[in-house]
């Protein structure tokens, strides 16, 4: 919904919120359905409202529990029976500066002021330990600086100013979250700073309402909020396509020559320019997969990539599109090429008319309004497309592995025999049960994927580590190589034992790796595997949703599994199986 991509018009949402919300919910978009409790220090309801319609506009329908005003603490430690019948998905605890009960105080010995950092920071982690109840990830905000400074510029440093308090409170909020992998913090002394802590701090707001921040804040706090939400729920965008001329550099290469373009340290536009490339490079070192969408003869868009005070090169882009084709036709056959959909993408280009045409021909892809080059990091960054929660080996390879899928992609095009293009790759695969090293990423992948996931079934870190240490479980990660590269943790399954047979819980695999045989290894695998356990029937379900039609027939068609009496359920004896792999090696090297 336009009113709520980013940039929106925070007064505009307040205002129209109801209407907002009436409309999202008539559109029939598919969303993953969660339970979040927020639990305040202050009142919480327009953040609640204001993250609603947030949340639904990126795919997610949420279903909340608050607690009472102030309750934070005792509704997290104690509980309740409403709180403990909701079993969140969720955790958000809504604090700030106000419910850190310090006041900055010329009085204060060291002493009495790191007794007071001490009484917090355990009071904190007794919330958060008795949360742990619930199994589920808990988002923390951290804290903004204080309205006033009584020491002025010493508040920030002197054991006796407010303000040092915050910092050190920050910090310990800062390591507890490195330590524990489900616990996600929200920046709230960043959101504070980004709009100015006189607008932050809306006094009049606090003492009428309650409201730990100004009233045109809330959709900015509520916006952060639904960016951690949807990076734990794997929504965020994957690919960045970026025209060239005026976006990666000043000036039109075919007219101006590469000595012509505006990029490097020169001049202030060339700065700008040389900016956001660094930035651009930095999200392919996060795991961003980047392309080109240009118009221009391909010789000019690879010299103008290959300028001497460039920082970004042709190898650091998967794919790139040079030509005069329609931009909407080539985002859409990269889309193809890297196994994607258009849901995945973020399309820069400094042209309007050109962002209009793929706002209307891609309306699933995220068009970037660019203004000013000096401007255009923050307008990629603070959307919050790429923000991860967390950030693992197979993030970091994930550019690499995208531009390798491209080159697997024109192997494939010009193939003979597919079973030979199969063999060229030289797969080998480890399959194998969890283990921890790849807790954090099956947790990904679960979260995630959605194409090829036969029950779309969300899992925590802590159910993920429940499953492979319980005996009522076979769980299985597959990791596949080739020549070009490691593909990392591809695919996950996860089968309970009941009486002699398996149920398949949940079966996945990433969707850049389809079509090469890796479902029939994990197969094999899992036969083996329940083999061991004396088990003769495995039972393997199909959970429709909007976007895993295309493993509707998985079972039967492609693995041989037989129908039974209840619908979208198969059954596989597998007394007499035999292996159907033939193109991977397995756990080998």
């Amino acid at each position: 919904m336009k009113e709520l991509d980013f940039p929106f018009d925070s007064r505009l949402i307040l205002k129209k919120r109801r209407s907002l919300k009436k409309q999202l919910l008539a559109d029939e978009m598919a969303r993953t359905k969660i339970k979040i409790a927020v639990l305040g220090g202050s009142t919480t309801d327009d953040i609640v409202s204001m993250a609603e319609l947030f949340l639904l506009n990126l795919g997610i329908e949420p279903l909340f529990y608050q607690s009472e005003y102030a309750q934070f603490w005792e509704d997290g430690v104690f509980g309740n029976d409403e709180l403990e019948a909701f079993s969140p998905d969720i955790v958000y605890i809504c604090t700030s500066f106000v419910n850190l009960q310090f006041r900055s105080d010329p009085s204060l010995t060291q002493e009495q002021s790191d007794e007071i950092y001490k009484h917090q920071c355990e009071r904190f982690k007794t919330l958060w330990s008795s949360l742990e109840r619930f199994g589920c990830p808990i988002i923390q905000n951290n804290f903004e600086p204080p309205f006033y400074a009584l020491l002025g510029s010493m508040d920030s440093w002197d054991y006796r100013g407010a303000g040092y308090l915050v910092n050190r409170m920050n910090l310990f909020f800062a390591e507890y979250a490195i330590e524990h992998d489900t616990f996600y913090l929200l920046d709230l002394n960043r959101t504070a700073a980004e709009l100015g802590l006189a607008r932050w701090h809306d006094r009049s707001y606090w003492y009428m309402y309650k409201v730990m921040c100004a009233r045109e804040a809330v959709p900015t706090l509520s916006y952060k909020l639904s960016l951690i939400i949807k990076s734990i729920y794997g929504k965020n965008r994957k690919l960045l396509a970026l025209d060239l001329d005026n976006t990666l550099w000043g000036g039109v290469v075919g007219d101006d020559g590469v000595d012509g373009l505006s990029i490097g340290q020169e001049t202030a536009e060339a700065q700008a320019f040389y900016e956001f490339q660094m930035y651009v490079k930095d999200l392919k070192k996060l795991g961003v997969a980047l392309s080109v969408c240009s118009k221009n003869e391909e010789e000019n868009a690879l010299a103008g990539l290959n300028h001497p005070e460039g920082v970004l090169c042709p190898d650091d882009f998967a794919v790139i599109k040079s030509n005069w084709e329609p931009k909407d036709v080539n985002l859409i056959q990269t889309v193809s090429a890297l196994d994607l959909t258009t849901e995945a993408l973020v399309f820069v280009d400094d042209n309007p008319a050109e962002r209009e045409r793929v706002t209307q021909s891609v309306p699933q892809a995220a068009v970037v309004k660019l203004t000013l080059p000096e401007f255009y990091v923050n307008e990629v960054s603070d959307a919050g497309y790429f923000e991860p929660v967390a950030i693992s080996d197979d993030d970091l390879k994930r550019s690499e592995m995208y531009r390798k899928n491209a080159k697997r992609a024109e192997l494939a095009a010009v193939a003979a025999d597919y079973g030979e293009y199969l063999d060229s790759l030289e797969m080998i695969a480890k399959i194998e049960p969890f283990v921890p090293i790849y807790y954090q990423r099956i947790t990904q992948l679960t979260n995630k994927s959605n194409q090829f996931n036969l029950t779309t079934r969300r899992y925590t870190q802590t159910q993920i580590e429940q499953f492979a240490k319980s005996s009522e479980y076979i769980t299985l990660y597959g990791k596949l190589e080739d020549k070009f590269g490691d593909n990392g943790v591809v695919s996950v399954v996860i089968g309970q034992i009941v009486g002699g047979r398996l149920k398949i819980a949940l079966w996945l695999m990433s969707c850049r790796v389809l079509k090469r045989d890796m479902e029939l290894a994990m197969l094999d695998e899992l036969v083996k595997a329940a083999r061991a356990r004396e088990i003769e029937i495995l039972e393997g379900e199909y959970i429709p949703s909007a976007k895993n039609g295309m493993v509707c027939r998985f079972y039967p068609d492609t693995l041989g599994f037989s129908p039974t009496d209840k619908e979208n359920v198969w059954t596989l004896d597998i007394s007499e199986y035999t292996n159907k792999n033939t193109h991977i090696k397995i756990n080998e090297g």
